[in-house]
């Protein structure tokens, strides 16, 4: 039989639209089977872990090393996101406290289509119309079509192979490199005609038409994008960017598009979010633009929520959470 689970919730004090939403999904399916509490971040966390199974954290960044320090016997801390680059990781692992995200597979579809619409807005010269719709100005710009150009994808995972799909769809060529091997199969499936390892990126990034980041954020890929790679692309290159912020050095990008070296650029994240509505690098002309929104979708929602609900089932069963990222 599954046990009932004491679960806590650790969310923001004032959540924003989409947390709201998840904690609406969390309190509807969890509360249904398990004792399920709110951590109170007006009172002294002490206490407040006691005989806790599980904690569900919507905080993320936000989570203290003091909660660690209480929750060292907990079952699961399940974090509802991807990326964990700004959660303290390391330290929970030291604790020992068994601790899982909801992997690139919950949001893959959410950011392959919002990248997509950066490349068909870039290459639509989406800017340059709305200026001729504002002046009556008929006929241009002229824009290029996706057919035949070379997408090449840095990093290939999730989001970046439901790209893939759907730039073949569009007949693009498409580059990709990834540190894991790739089967032939799945390259032909996926309409790779060039596959590398991190050593290929340059090649990539000289030979494609867009450059599209998928990767995590560690030491190893902060200001990836740099100036010696901007100055690789060819100045009609578009580079997309809805994994990470500090992926991309803003400063070299700003540069490469000012001084047309680079043909544009459509962004979901930034180094410093939110970023600042006065920014330079918002008012090019050649940028494309949203607020951290690629994968809040309502397909996400639902997949981060079944996500939480099949560890917690795991847990409650005597079973080994899966989604780990604590081994």
């Amino acid at each position: 039989m599954p046990q009932k689970l004491n679960v806590l919730l650790i969310s923001s004090r004032v959540p924003n639209l989409w947390e709201q939403e998840e904690i609406n999904n969390i309190l509807g399916l969890v509360a249904q089977n398990h004792n399920l509490t709110r951590f109170d971040l007006d009172n002294p966390p002490h206490g407040q872990f006691e005989g806790v199974d599980v904690v569900i954290d919507l905080s993320g960044p936000k989570a203290k090393r003091e909660w660690a320090d209480l929750a060292s016997s907990i079952k699961l801390w399940q974090l509802v996101s991807t990326g964990f680059d700004s959660f303290d990781l390391n330290y929970w692992q030291k604790k020992g406290i068994p601790t899982a995200n909801t992997p690139g597979t919950s949001s893959a579809i959410a950011l392959a289509e919002n990248a997509l619409m950066f490349m068909i807005m870039l290459s639509r010269c989406w800017h340059e119309t709305q200026i001729h719709l504002d002046k009556s100005i008929v006929g241009i710009p002229i824009g290029t079509e996706l057919k035949n150009r070379r997408l090449g994808l840095i990093g290939f995972g999730a989001s970046a192979t439901a790209l893939a799909k759907r730039a073949m769809n569009f007949s693009m060529k498409i580059s990709a490199i990834d540190i894991r091997q790739v089967s032939q199969e799945e390259q032909k499936e996926l309409g790779v005609d060039f596959f590398g390892g991190p050593n290929e990126l340059d090649e990539v990034l000289s030979h494609s038409d867009f450059i599209s980041l998928h990767l995590h954020l560690n030491q190893d890929t902060h200001h990836l994008m740099n100036d010696t790679k901007f100055r690789l692309m060819k100045p009609t290159a578009f580079l997309i960017n809805v994994a990470r912020g500090a992926l991309v050095d803003e400063s070299a990008l700003y540069t490469a598009l000012t001084e047309k070296r680079l043909a544009g650029a459509g962004l979901d994240v930034f180094s410093k979010e939110p970023i600042d509505p006065k920014s330079p690098l918002l008012l090019l002309p050649n940028v494309i633009a949203t607020p951290h929104t690629a994968g809040q979708t309502d397909g996400t929602l639902e997949n981060r929520i079944n996500m939480v609900v099949e560890n917690l089932n795991r847990v409650a069963c005597g079973l080994e959470p899966i989604y780990r990222i604590d081994q």
